[in-house]
């Protein structure tokens, strides 16, 4: 009988960190972040990471565990979110999956396994040149020529994605999506109960506003400059909501009020990205974000205890 593992995912701002909380606190439970942003040290304004007290006592893996100077693939996401989700069933709790990046919530569910691709700087130097020479709306187009399956979900204004297709492509010969067809072929270890937030547009997007201008209160653009200061090389992590719009404004290549405005934007349509995302997953199930957090708890609790005596009955 496979181990049940519960999945809670959703779009920035949907409440997945309370959820989880409350969750893990009926049922015995640990939570293993699915947030590729959240695992960068001193970067915790700009991705809204939970903080000592909002975790409760609860324990909480693969946050705070990489320098914002180093790559991390979903590769290595997959590999360290197993050895959590070991680590939490053999202390006889159960595991709790809780993000918003798609990419990391599918590695698990579909038990994706990733090809060692690495990284040919060479290549990625040749590309880099490319976007400052034509601009990286013409490798998006080129992306979009190349793999037009993966290119459905990946904005044109995302480069680290566009950048990724590209590269795989050349590195294998493949695309990123046949690579991904082959590689779930093995089914999953565990039984993964996948639970999507959903929320009214409107009502979501007045939540990501508000959560933009607490972080700006917080301190956002001081927490960049810090790390600008501290970091030499960002590979990855100044591509991040919020930050990438933070360092247009440190250079002056817009203003405040343009960066505020940008953030919110750009969040808006991330998260619309990753709604597109989750309803493409096998077998989600839908919880309404603006019922009472209680009564989403009370709705996991008896879906959970259903499974169990389905289980009950097979054997």
């Amino acid at each position: 009988m496979k181990q049940n593992i519960i999945v809670i995912c959703g779009p920035t701002a949907s409440g997945k960190t309370a959820l989880s909380i409350e969750l893990a606190k009926k049922i015995n439970g640990e939570i293993i972040s699915a947030d590729s942003m959240q695992i960068y040290k001193d970067m915790n304004i700009g991705t809204a990471k939970i903080t000592k007290e909002e975790m409760q006592g609860i324990k909480h893996y693969l946050i705070d565990i990489v320098s914002p100077e180093e790559r991390f693939s979903v590769a290595e996401f997959k590999q360290k979110a197993e050895d959590a989700i070991e680590e939490i069933i053999k202390k006889r709790k159960t595991p709790i999956i809780a993000g918003g990046t798609g990419l990391y919530v599918n590695s698990l569910i579909y038990n994706i396994k990733y090809n060692d691709i690495k990284i040919d700087e060479q290549y990625r130097n040749f590309l880099e040149q490319r976007v400052q020479n034509e601009g990286l709306d013409s490798l998006y187009n080129e992306a979009c020529e190349i793999d037009s399956q993966s290119m459905k979900i990946i904005s044109k204004n995302d480069k680290k994605r566009i950048l990724r297709v590209l590269e795989i492509y050349h590195q294998t010969g493949k695309t990123k999506s046949q690579l991904e067809k082959e590689s779930r072929a093995e089914k999953p270890k565990y039984n993964y109960i996948v639970y999507g937030i959903n929320w009214n547009r409107e009502e979501l997007y007045k939540k990501i506003n508000a959560r933009v201008d607490i972080m700006i209160k917080q301190g956002l653009v001081q927490e960049v400059q810090t790390i600008l200061k501290k970091y030499k090389n960002f590979p990855t992590a100044m591509q991040g909501l919020g930050y990438k719009e933070v360092v247009e404004y440190l250079k002056n290549e817009i203003t405040q009020d343009e960066m505020i405005e940008k953030i919110k934007m750009e969040t808006r349509r991330y998260a619309k990205r990753q709604m597109t995302w989750f309803r493409k997953i096998d077998n989600i199930k839908w919880i309404e974000g603006n019922n009472k957090l209680q009564n989403n708890i009370n709705t996991i609790l008896e879906d959970i205890n259903s499974e169990k005596q389905e289980k009950k009955k097979e054997i």
